[in-house]
């Protein structure tokens, strides 16, 4: 008699996920939930302490929709600032995307406009990490469904998430007191080092952030935090195309 073996859970998954469909998208998702769920949470509780009201948070997380521009707009909203001067540092600290979509587009050249501006529009730093490694692979099928898939669950549980905090933040008068503004950086920590940990060569990726640090660095001698912060995001692109040429 021949024992019947067991297969994967893996294989198996994989095999009730078509490739290229909107579940396997939703699957893939599901590694980044956890970043988004504390990163939106601390988003939503700066955003009510700031000011905002709860509608306005979750407003944001819908039509922004940006970790660290959400976290700009409650800072500068707090303090007052104009809503010209919001607007245009909101600007410069989203150029990446400019780079983050032109990197994704070449694999949706097939589908039309308004199908790439709603993937380009929910577009984030983790969705783009998820989406690159997957379309580089090689992919079958509809890799715009896929891509709805994880865009779509990711967007929804940034909102749940900067809801419940917006929510719980009226009891949390202080967020500083607990490290809540920390939460964002420290969630691109640990991105970076999980993306140079998955490299085969490691070199290069540690001389382009370290090269992109050095640039911050020496840039805020002369200018404010804020001008350098969005020069060292434009010359890092820059460090690294330099970096892999002298690879």
């Amino acid at each position: 008699m021949t024992l019947l073996k067991p297969e994967p859970l893996q294989r198996a998954s994989a095999e009730a996920l078509p490739e290229g469909s909107f579940w396997l998208g939703v699957k893939d998702c599901v590694p980044t939930l956890l970043g988004y769920l504390s990163i939106g949470f601390a988003a939503g509780v700066v955003g009510r302490t700031s000011g905002l009201s709860g509608l306005e948070v979750v407003l944001m997380s819908t039509f922004l929709y940006a970790g660290s521009a959400q976290f700009v707009v409650s800072g500068m909203f707090a303090a007052g600032a104009p809503a010209a001067s919001i607007v245009l540092t909101v600007l410069f600290v989203n150029m990446r995307h400019l780079l983050l979509s032109a990197a994704i587009s070449p694999y949706f050249r097939n589908h039309p406009a308004w199908k790439n501006v709603l993937i380009g529009s929910q577009l984030t730093d983790e969705t783009f990490g998820v989406a690159i490694h997957r379309l580089r692979s090689g992919m079958n099928g509809r890799t715009d469904r896929w891509m709805f898939g994880l865009n779509i669950t990711a967007q929804l549980n940034w909102i749940a998430a900067t809801w419940a905090g917006a929510y719980l933040g009226a009891w949390i008068p202080d967020p500083d007191a607990v490290g809540l503004p920390y939460a964002l950086p420290a969630m691109f920590a640990g991105l970076l080092v999980m993306q140079i940990a998955a490299q085969q060569r490691k070199l290069p990726e540690l001389l382009t952030a370290v090269g992109a640090v050095m640039l911050f660095v020496a840039a805020l001698q002369v200018m404010p935090v804020n001008a350098a912060v969005i020069l060292a995001i434009l010359a890092a692109p820059c460090v690294g195309m330099v970096v892999e040429r002298w690879r």
